[in-house]
């Protein structure tokens, strides 16, 4: 397939670019600093933009098959960048006819708020993240509110590891144990597969060990 990639220079976003490529796909990578992505490959090609600017976004998005979203910010950030550049890749969608969009978040958004243990639940997520956590929610919305073919993909804390393959998805609120984090290369695992199975269309799928 022909797959645009947003946030490819950070952590998950790398090993969705490693990942595509080596399954086959032809992978374009919107980054502001071609530089930053040290990957190169025939059958990626680096497009300096901002995911800011409509126009940049457009210019990728023509012409493929389907859209992953990675975007991400520090804690601390205020500047609403998931949303903001998540708005411009909806606008961007409909106008070429792309409707496949596979877009990171986070667990603990939405029902799976619920799964969270009692100190990240009122504290780590409305105290110290309450700026990551405010974008999330507004980009989920502006995904929902869509009429695109989407997958919102929930994983638990992020961590670094290899591609295991062996991990929860779709669970209830009620599952346990859950170890509440997954590997980065497991999440971008996960959201390749969404490419191929339709399953979790329009749904909010948790991921975690």
């Amino acid at each position: 397939m022909k797959l645009v990639i947003f946030g490819a220079t950070g952590r998950t976003g790398i090993q969705l670019v490693k990942q595509a490529l080596d399954q086959g796909h032809e992978v374009t990578a919107l980054t502001r600093s071609s530089s930053r992505l040290e990957i190169t490959h025939a059958r990626l090609a680096k497009v300096e933009g901002d995911v800011l600017d409509v126009d940049d976004v457009e210019a990728v998005i023509a012409g493929q098959d389907a859209v992953l979203c990675a975007l991400g910010a520090p804690p601390k950030d205020q500047s609403m960048l998931r949303k903001r550049g998540t708005d411009n890749i909806i606008k961007a969608m409909k106008q070429s006819g792309v409707n496949r969009l596979i877009c990171l978040s986070s667990l603990g958004f939405g029902e799976t708020r619920d799964i969270l243990p009692f100190f990240l639940k009122y504290f780590i997520f409305p105290v110290i993240l309450k700026h990551a956590t405010r974008d999330h929610a507004e980009q989920e919305t502006l995904i929902k509110e869509s009429a695109l073919e989407w997958t919102i993909v929930r994983p638990g804390n992020l961590v670094e590891g290899n591609k295991t393959g062996h991990y929860k998805h779709g669970f209830s609120n009620n599952e346990k144990p859950l170890a509440l984090k997954i590997s980065r290369a497991d999440v971008a695992d996960f959201m390749l597969k969404q490419l191929k199975d339709l399953s979790y269309l329009h749904k909010t799928p948790g991921l975690s060990y």
